[in-house]
């Protein structure tokens, strides 16, 4: 049974309907969805790499629920990994099960062609466009989403969720769709269990990201620094900041910078808290447990699993304080690493308990083992982010408009293009 604890700089909104009947409710959310589409275009944006689809037990399930629901206008896949056009139109057959007389889908093929021309095209203008992955195929698919001009209120999630269910879509997507609301963006957050293992999982958030900023809101506080003390307190306030799944308008959407790294989901948290107040920003808890692949910890290489995640996540962290006047340097970074791992034994100790109660098993030694590899890898950041580096982040769709103004017109015809039948 979730609680009924409120942040004060975000809304939370909590899984009341569980201690109720379920497929009643599911029910009459789906209804509201439906009415509130009458007046509005939702769409969702699929990110998913081509050999996900052979992942067919998983992705089959949530194109099965997909399909159920009548409220969506149009889905868009951000198709990667499919370097070869038999790729792509085995990816256009699959996901061409969600189309319906009154809802359009589409794949953008990323590695295609035509989009790898128009990518080019923006080089050529000076108009970065980051690098191959998830950030960048997000990125485009959302300037094909605005080229169309139809959609008004955007949803976006993974495709590997193992407890993938219409629930989780349509609490998603209500908040911001739910024309009573002044949410413009809408976070959702999970419990991460493994019923296998019965265990904790999402270990970068859990012995990562909250303990260490935690450990930065405190240390602004301390150094007379308000401004980045709520900023920090702002991402505190989001139970799974590395959460892949939120829903926004259209008009937010066009004005945010996409990072093209790991640090996509808190780098789009800063977007948000410039563009937004706190009262157009919510979380919602999607589901009683979520379970989806698992990253490796990878200590000895900085360009693959946690390490690179939590790596990635640092410069971010880093490189916004330097930017807003805190004059890092080894001394200082030393001190935050040190700060950061004493804060996260803290809460390891927390996890411990929580687990206890709940008969899970809790390996004390394999946790701290990690959150030391995590202080190493804050330091492997502090040195990649060193000198005049910028966050790794794609301009907006309004930035990128403005420099090209043909991008949306020629954007349209390729993703038309490759979508035509051969």
């Amino acid at each position: 049974m979730a609680d009924f604890h409120q942040e004060p700089q975000i809304t939370t909104l909590h899984a009341l309907y569980e201690a109720f009947d379920k497929e009643n409710y599911l029910s009459n959310l789906e209804r509201k969805l439906e009415d509130h589409a009458r007046h509005t275009h939702v769409s969702l944006l699929l990110p998913s790499l081509h050999s996900e689809m052979s992942n067919a037990g998983v992705l089959d399930r949530i194109l099965e629920r997909i399909a159920e629901v009548r409220y969506l206008k149009s889905i868009v896949v951000a198709l990667g990994g499919a370097t070869q056009e038999a790729q792509f139109r085995e990816a256009q057959a699959y996901f061409g099960r969600l189309a319906g007389p009154e809802r359009a889908v589409r794949v953008v093929w990323i590695d295609g062609p035509r989009i790898q021309d128009l990518l080019a095209q923006m080089a050529e203008r000076e108009i970065p466009t980051g690098e191959q992955g998830k950030g960048q195929s997000v990125w485009v698919t959302l300037g094909y989403l605005f080229a169309r001009d139809e959609a008004s209120i955007i949803a976006l999630h993974d495709c590997d969720i193992v407890t993938y269910s219409r629930t989780m879509l349509a609490r998603l997507i209500e908040p911001v769709a739910n024309p009573n609301n002044d949410f413009q963006f809408c976070k959702g957050y999970y419990a991460r269990i493994s019923p296998a293992e019965r265990s904790m999982k999402g270990r970068v958030t859990r012995l990562f990201v909250t303990p260490f900023v935690d450990t930065l809101s405190r240390i602004m506080c301390q150094q007379g620094l308000p401004e980045l003390q709520r900023f920090f307190d702002y991402h505190r306030s989001f139970k799974y900041p590395l959460a892949g799944e939120f829903c926004f308008t259209s008009d937010l959407a066009r004005g945010l910078n996409i990072a093209y790294d790991w640090g996509l989901e808190v780098a789009t948290l800063s977007q948000v808290y410039d563009q937004l107040t706190r009262r157009q920003v919510a979380q919602i808890d999607l589901a009683p447990n979520y379970e989806h692949k698992h990253q490796d910890l990878s200590p000895d290489d900085t360009s693959k699993g946690l390490h690179r995640m939590v790596v990635d996540i640092a410069k971010f962290y880093l490189t916004y304080m330097r930017s807003h006047g805190v004059p890092l340097d080894d001394s200082y970074v030393d001190m935050l690493l040190h700060t950061y791992y004493q804060t996260a034994l803290k809460y390891i100790r927390k996890y411990s308990y929580d687990s206890d109660v709940n008969d899970l098993r809790y390996d004390l030694y394999e946790e701290e083992s990690a959150a030391s590899h995590f202080r190493g890898f804050l330091w492997d950041a502090w040195m990649q982010s060193k000198g005049p580096q910028e966050a790794k982040l794609i301009p907006s769709w309004n930035r990128v408009a403005y420099t090209f103004p043909q991008i949306y017109e020629r954007l349209l015809e390729a993703v038309e293009a490759d979508n035509a039948q051969p």
